[in-house]
């Protein structure tokens, strides 16, 4: 397949990395979103009442298949650093689909768990490490555009979707809605990624950022500067990344907030539903946490460009644990979109500075499995919180306990942040450039 890539790229009347973009843009829209909790969200009281699962059971799937997804991320990662994302994506984006369409004939807690577990660590692992890392590994100094655009199209799926799943539910039965779902995303979702869809502009005799604009190579890679080009990036081992302190920090900080976007979003419309909320107005607080992820990924990336990853990382985090404690006080529906609003828009921050920093911080030659272990930090986090709030109600009541101890523990682990600084050349044994599969260097001597 590299050869039709190859001769595409020429064939392409502008730089192939807008193409890549392209098909991680389509898949971050459709394949990422089917399996998500913000689409869940509104399948949980339909099928719950339907068959008499409980909140804690529901939400025991999206946890099972988080681990599931911890224990698959690392060995994901090393495939995306040798073959690239294209294969990833396309295969992660059938098993998807076909498991929506197969979500749409269960009729057992079992079934359910069988289908929706691999499907979302389908989610949770391959898609979105596929997806960055084919952004992140075509560009460098637009970087932070490219992953905003990305990002984007995955807030424009979140907020689409909900409302979409709503619809179809209302017009038809929630089974019709998982068939109609699973079915347009292998439609759009696998072809064109594997075919392609290339692992890194040098594969194809290309320089990222299409080798215009690049500032001068040579100067101080500190803590605060973003690299601008090849010779600028400092590359990483898997070894030497986990010396570092940002790392640990990194890996903290996503275990902190996804416990905080997966345990609120996925429990969002039930709570307001359990509190007289009629389901066709509570799903708006599902579709406004997904839809302000789509400014909030272009507010980041600006600030990204002007501000240093460790005063990002924290910015975010707090806005994160605001939406969540908003939401847990929240009675009517006024004040639960407002929270849900905050939510989503300090999440879309966690995604964007998340995917931006691990590259930048660590470079590209082994960013995927660098990245698979920040994963693996974040869908833990999207395993326990889902399953914490769903025990809590089924105990107490109520949701409010859970979604405050979630913003309070964020908002410390936010502060904490501020220390982790971007490690020298020094930290990675002087390692700059990014080496080819035949072992020669492609950057700078």
């Amino acid at each position: 397949m590299r050869g039709l890539q190859t001769r595409t790229a020429r064939a392409t009347p502008f730089y192939y990395g807008w193409v890549i973009l392209g098909l991680s843009a389509i898949a971050s829209c459709s394949s990422r979103p089917l399996m998500s909790v913000a689409v869940l969200t509104v399948f949980v009281v339909p099928m719950s009442e339907q068959f008499g699962w409980t909140r804690a059971q529901v939400a025991g799937a999206v946890s099972l298949g988080g681990v599931l997804a911890v224990v698959a991320a690392p060995l994901v990662g090393p495939v995306l650093d040798r073959y690239g994302s294209g294969m990833v994506v396309g295969i992660s984006s059938g098993i998807a689909g076909l498991c929506a369409v197969a979500l749409g004939a269960v009729n057992q807690i079992w079934l359910f768990y069988l289908v929706y577990v691999p499907g979302r660590a389908t989610f949770a692992s391959p898609l979105e490490l596929g997806t960055s890392v084919a952004v992140s590994n075509w560009f460098i100094r637009r970087r932070p555009f490219a992953l905003a655009l990305n990002h984007v199209s995955q807030g424009s799926g979140l907020a689409i979707m909900p409302l979409v799943s709503q619809a179809i539910i209302g017009a038809w039965n929630w089974e019709t809605a998982w068939y109609a779902l699973g079915i347009w995303t292998i439609a759009v979702g696998v072809v064109p990624a594997m075919l392609l869809m290339a692992r890194r502009p040098e594969d194809l005799g290309l320089e990222p950022d299409g080798g215009a604009g690049n500032t001068p190579a040579g100067r101080r890679t500190g803590s605060g500067r973003r690299p601008q080009n090849v010779a600028d990036e400092i590359n990483f081992t898997q070894r030497q990344a986990i010396r570092t302190r940002a790392f640990w920090l990194m890996m903290l900080f996503a275990f902190a907030g996804f416990i905080v976007q997966a345990g609120v979003s996925l429990h969002q419309v039930p709570h307001f539903v359990d509190q007289g909320v009629p389901p066709s107005v509570a799903v708006w607080t599902a579709s406004t946490f997904a839809i302000s992820q789509v400014p909030a990924s272009i507010f980041w990336s600006a600030l990204s460009q002007r501000f240093a990853a460790r005063l990002m990382m924290p910015a975010s985090g707090l806005v994160v644990a605001a939406g969540a404690i908003t939401t847990a006080f929240a009675s009517g529906i006024a004040v639960g979109v407002l929270g849900a609003f905050f939510l989503g828009f300090g999440v879309g921050g966690l995604h964007m500075i998340a995917r931006l920093t691990w590259a930048d911080y660590f470079g590209r030659l082994h960013l995927g499995v660098i990245r698979s272990w920040g994963l693996a930090a974040q869908v833990g986090g999207q395993a326990l919180g889902p399953l914490a709030a769903g025990l809590a109600v089924d105990r107490v009541g109520s949701y409010e306990g859970a979604f405050l101890a979630f913003g309070v523990n964020l908002a410390v682990v936010s502060l904490l942040m501020l220390t982790a600084t971007r490690p020298g050349r020094k930290a990675a044994g002087g390692g700059m450039g990014i080496e080819s599969d035949a072992g020669g260097s492609t950057g700078s001597p």
